[in-house]
């Protein structure tokens, strides 16, 4: 039967569904084969009580704070900063692209945003400097990805949703590995440009950088306010997305006056289109999880393995990366978190790891899944962004998964980088 399920979804998926018609198909195959011996009904409550969280009303205004940013001019100003501190070194235009794209995950919490907002004005310059497409390309993608790791983060909030962990904690968790994986790129950068004997451009005064640093104030209350705000306990992380758009409106309609009231409307719009794909595949995803529970397969996928594993913490992990990797090189993100981790659980359970460590790990995975072929959604996103060919956009990208599973295997090997920040924030 589990055969038949795989088979199933997989040419549903082949075929050009959307995620949720597989999703759909394999949960009424489930119960009406006889592995489930709950009905139709069960399944609906399944999934109204998938979208039941009040922590998940947060997606839409994080969602709807990245549109008016996008919107904006607070990608432009992210981007200046960056460049007045980096100009001068070998590989600074690059090294540019991947710090603003860092920071701008750091007030949208979206990698799709951040492929729009940051790569529209990046890639003419990089091309210019004498950067091979491909490059520039890869580097945007998987760049933009940082943002599932620095909060605020929609892969975090839906994760903490289903695994009943605390939003603020793996906020503050993803600080550091997405600096850390910020400063692999730079190397990287570096290493590329020196090797194709691409040179640094002037240093910027002082001045300058003073100036760049004037403009950037403002933005960069997002993550202080979110961050700051919910550690400091004067909010939920609801509270907090409500916060940050109302930030947004401040910032890019009232004092940078680059969106009008006229323009919220559309913004609204685009909001409510984005939200409505999400719950959906969360409430589908949430009844499909449930199915496969009382269908007992996580038992029997992964009950010979938790025996043969026992308290072997890092060969945990190492399955856990390797299973949402490959999830997530097929399957939205969002879905793969939403089916994966519930399975997953008793392993995280039986090994005593720390489900917010799990959770960065399972986030960067997430990350690069965005950005890794066939499926990745990114890829596409740069596709119709760049209208380039599909074989253009995924050419760079190789190098960068390395230097993204290599960050997996040291975020494994030293949990401490993830756990730092929110043993101190607990203290």
């Amino acid at each position: 039967m589990l055969t038949w399920l795989a088979v199933i979804m997989l040419v549903l998926l082949l075929l050009g569904f959307p995620m949720m018609v597989p999703l759909a198909a394999g949960t009424l195959f489930m119960m009406f084969t006889g592995m489930t011996f709950f009905g139709p009904d069960q399944a609906v409550s399944w999934m109204i009580n998938g979208i039941g969280s009040w922590v998940l009303a947060a997606v839409p205004m994080f969602i709807f704070a990245a549109d008016i940013l996008t919107k904006g001019h607070t990608a432009n100003r992210l981007l200046d900063v960056v460049d007045a501190f980096t100009r001068h070194i070998r590989g600074g235009l690059p090294i540019t692209t991947a710090a603003s794209c860092a920071l701008f995950g750091a007030v949208s919490g979206s990698t799709q945003a951040t492929v729009v907002a940051m790569g529209g004005p990046m890639r003419p310059r990089l091309l210019a400097k004498g950067y091979k497409d491909d490059f520039t390309l890869g580097l945007i993608i998987n760049a933009s990805d940082i943002a599932l790791l620095i909060p605020p983060s929609i892969g975090f909030i839906v994760y903490g949703v289903v695994m009943k962990t605390s939003i603020g904690d793996l906020f503050l968790a993803g600080i550091l590995p997405g600096l850390m994986i910020l400063a692999m790129f730079a190397l990287y950068c570096y290493i590329y440009s020196r090797i194709k004997g691409i040179e640094a451009e002037p240093r910027a005064s002082w001045r300058e950088r003073a100036r760049a640093i004037r403009r950037v104030i403002l933005p960069m209350g997002f993550p202080v306010l979110v961050v700051g705000g919910i550690y400091g306990g004067f909010f939920s992380a609801v509270e907090a997305s409500a916060v940050a758009v109302a930030y947004a409106l401040l910032l890019e309609v009232v004092i940078y006056r680059q969106v009008s009231i006229r323009d919220l409307g559309s913004l609204a719009l685009s909001t409510g289109m984005i939200t409505a794909v999400v719950f959906i595949l969360v409430a589908i995803g949430a009844a499909f999880s449930q199915t496969l529970g009382t269908a007992g397969v996580p038992d029997k996928i992964l009950g010979p393995v938790i025996d043969g594993i026992g308290d072997n913490q890092f060969l945990a992990l190492l399955l856990i990366a390797a299973a949402f990797f490959i999830g997530c090189m097929f399957v939205d993100p969002i879905v793969v978190i939403l089916i994966l981790v519930p399975i997953f659980k008793p392993l995280v359970d039986a090994t005593g790891l720390d489900p917010v460590h799990v959770g960065v790990i399972v986030t960067l995975q997430a990350a690069i899944g965005s950005a890794t072929p066939p499926f990745g959604c990114d890829i596409f996103t740069a596709i119709a962004v760049f209208r380039r060919p599909y074989m253009d956009v995924i050419r760079g990208t190789p190098p960068f998964i390395v230097i993204l599973a290599l960050a997996t295997i040291i975020l494994i090997m030293f949990p401490q980088i993830s756990l730092l920040l929110p043993s101190l924030g607990g203290d």
